[in-house]
């Protein structure tokens, strides 16, 4: 069957927050050291100890937001080791990461060194899980505070005058988990208790997020919000996508047609999760003003072999590039509630967009699909109805096809699909509603093997490349997606 999707361009729905597109960076592995901070004595070309290539790969993305320090890691990590002389700094374990040492060279200051380069908001996320009140209040102080005060002395000691501008801030990471196993009770007292010595100091203003739930446990959401609601301007959402289960992982490379078949349908799972956790926060907040944070998400295999399992390197394929066009898809299409997601993580590490190997750099699928969608940011939703093929498999059905479209203060329309079939070509015919069409252009990512994937001797196997399967047609568009497909046009 051929496709039908109808976008109704006068028939603007909300802004895609540009924040949607944000990243994550844990002390984990080798995200932080190896993969962004090599250290200013480093024969690899660096500014200020930040390696140089991965910062300009990275600002290509317009990257928004950049989460840090964790993650699990946010929980035992306590910001007073990570500030002053570098050689005084107190060593620790990473104790849920590989039982490597850190060595606290990459801290607050530097943190905020490297949003600077990649012109992109901070996000810092806090210690509940074994820190104090008073911890964490003198944090945002140290950061924030313009005046006089212990903490901003400290800081101006330090070398830095003036204070950072600090948006965003959570209240603790999977406190469910690894960030204390709590019950959904106790944590919303706990987050009543820390969020009120989080201060606004002088003109910055928190965005305070809670820790929300893990995956598809709404009973966490309805005691948060109803608990804790009106004191949180966002609460997050964690969910990887991991075919198999979480017990028997399986590999990033060498998987089968069944494979990709399960992942593709565990990434659809997400627009059930916002749903139904959209559905607990509507009735709490119908206005919609807290914003649902999905600051983990992403697939993860098991490490590659020979690696430190603790370091969560993986292998990124085609699949993952589909993964990510999905979801993005998936986050624009509920962009009324969904204000933030991260995707885990930045460098090196589980979905990564960039991966290092000492001098050596590559850029991953997932990195090209976010160079292709990255024109969504900020744009105004618009209605789309699809009709879509089917997708069978091993008795099972899903859509074929995954799509969102944007446009932006120009007047442009963007359209992104995913053709998430391995074997079936889709022939798509495109309606535009409310907008005359003079020329369509656009750009494609995929290849002939679905798990092809770029290495250092080949770091272009997977590349985007121009669309030429679409024509416009008295008004109407005409497109052939090859199978395992990223596609995003632009209609002006």
């Amino acid at each position: 069957m051929t496709a039908k999707l109808v976008i109704n361009a006068d028939l603007p729905k909300n802004v895609i927050n540009k924040n949607i597109y944000g990243h994550f960076a844990e002390h984990l592995g080798r995200c932080i050291y190896e993969g962004l901070w090599v250290g200013e004595d480093s024969p690899i070309p660096n500014t200020d100890g930040i390696r140089n290539d991965v910062i300009a790969a990275l600002k290509k993305l317009n990257i928004p937001v950049l989460r840090w320090p964790g993650g699990c890691f946010a929980d035992e990590y306590h910001w007073k080791d990570g500030i002053g002389p570098k050689e005084g700094r107190k060593r620790m374990v990473n104790t849920h990461w590989g039982g490597v040492v850190e060595n606290n060279h990459f801290g607050t200051h530097e943190f905020f060194r490297l949003c600077e380069l990649l012109e992109c908001e901070p996000y810092i996320c806090g210690n509940v899980g074994s820190g104090t009140v008073q911890e964490m209040s003198e944090w945002v102080e140290y950061m924030t505070f313009d005046g006089q005060s212990p903490m901003a002395a400290w800081r101006q000691e330090n070398g830095r005058e003036q204070p950072w501008k600090l948006k965003y801030f959570g209240v603790g990471n999977e406190n469910w988990g690894c960030g204390g196993n709590m019950r959904p009770e106790y944590y919303a007292d706990l987050y009543r208790r820390y969020q009120t010595y989080t201060r606004n100091y002088g003109d910055n203003r928190l965005y305070k997020i809670a820790g929300g739930a893990n995956v598809d446990d709404y009973n966490w959401t309805e005691v948060l919000m109803r608990e804790a609601g009106r004191f949180m301007d966002g609460l997050s959402l964690h969910s990887y996508t991991i075919p198999g289960s979480w017990e028997e992982k399986r590999q990033s490379l060498g998987f089968d047609e069944a494979e990709w078949f399960e992942t593709m349908q565990k990434s659809l799972h997400m627009n059930e999760l916002i749903t139904r956790h959209s559905a607990i926060m509507d009735k709490y907040d119908p206005q919609k003003r807290v914003g649902l944070i999905i600051d983990e998400w992403g697939t993860w295999f098991l490490n590659e072999p020979g690696t430190n399992p603790g370091f969560l390197y993986q292998q990124n394929t085609l699949r993952d590039a589909l993964v990510a066009g999905i979801h993005l898809n998936i986050f624009h299409n509920h962009s009324d509630r969904v204000q933030m997601t991260n995707i885990a993580q930045m460098v090196n590490v589980l979905q990564a967009l960039i991966l290092t190997e000492g001098d050596q750099m590559l850029l991953t699928p997932t990195y090209h699909v976010f160079d292709m969608y990255k024109v969504h940011q900020d744009n105004e939703l618009l209605e789309v109805s699809l009709q879509s093929p089917d997708y069978n498999f091993g008795g099972v059905t899903i859509p074929q096809l995954s799509v969102s479209a944007s446009r932006d203060g120009e007047g442009k329309v963007y359209v992104s699909l995913c053709n998430i079939s391995h074997e079936a070509a889709a022939s798509l015919s495109l309606d535009i509603c409310g907008i005359t069409l003079s020329s369509v252009s656009g750009q494609i990512l995929t290849h002939g093997e679905l798990g092809a994937h770029n290495t250092f001797n080949n770091p272009d196997t997977v590349a985007p490349a121009a669309f030429e399967g679409v024509s416009l047609n008295d008004g109407t568009l005409d497109c052939e997606l090859p199978p395992a497909s990223v596609v995003v046009i632009t209609l002006e």
